[in-house]
């Protein structure tokens, strides 16, 4: 049978702190009444707009894969005589191999930054469709990666650049699984592949 006491402190007419006072301190210092206990203290005040947690800045690992894949492809071409494909896909090869020591995605706590080595500090200005290559999470709209066992492109498409939508492509000279699972964490699941 329940006293009186624990009832009116389940009916809110009583607060732990008067049953501290009146029915033994050290049991109720122990034991606060069940309701307080589990919906917490009713004097507190949360902020229901608690700000989440930043996230850390990710930069994937630059990767050779993609550019040695095409060097390789190069060679064989010029062992087997198809000269124009062996010189296209050499110098597609040793572009990507300068490149991928270059260039950086920069994925910080709500935006993907494409940065150039040496000069993160400025602001670099996108060659095709103008404006800064920084990105919001938010405005994505859909991402890919390409082809998922041996990612060699990456796809996304943004709505910060143009209203309806601009579409980005890069070759993938960073470490694909870093790319692809922080891609995931940060912009949602893609729609159609995942690395195997």
């Amino acid at each position: 049978m329940q006293s009186i006491a624990s009832r009116q402190c389940a009916a809110g007419r009583v607060s732990v702190a008067q049953t501290k006072a009146v029915f033994r301190p050290a049991v109720a210092a122990r034991r606060p009444c069940r309701v307080q206990a589990l919906w917490g203290n009713k004097n507190k005040t949360t902020s229901s707009k608690a700000a989440p947690p930043k996230r850390a800045t990710v930069i994937p690992e630059p990767s050779l894969n993609v550019p040695l894949g095409l060097l390789a492809i190069s060679g064989l071409s010029a062992y087997e005589g198809v000269t124009p494909l062996a010189v296209i896909a050499g110098i597609l090869g040793v572009f990507l191999s300068i490149q991928s020591t270059r260039v950086k995605f920069v994925f910080d706590d709500d935006s993907l930054e494409v940065v150039i080595a040496g000069k993160e500090e400025q602001e670099t200005e996108n060659a095709f469709v103008g404006g800064r290559n920084r990105w919001r999470y938010d405005t994505f709209v859909n991402w890919e990666l390409w082809w998922p066992g041996f990612p060699i492109l990456v796809y996304f498409k943004e709505t910060q650049t143009k209203p309806e939508g601009q579409i980005h492509f890069f070759p993938v000279i960073f470490n694909g699984r870093q790319l692809y699972d922080v891609m995931v964490e940060r912009c949602g699941p893609s729609q159609n592949s995942m690395p195997k």
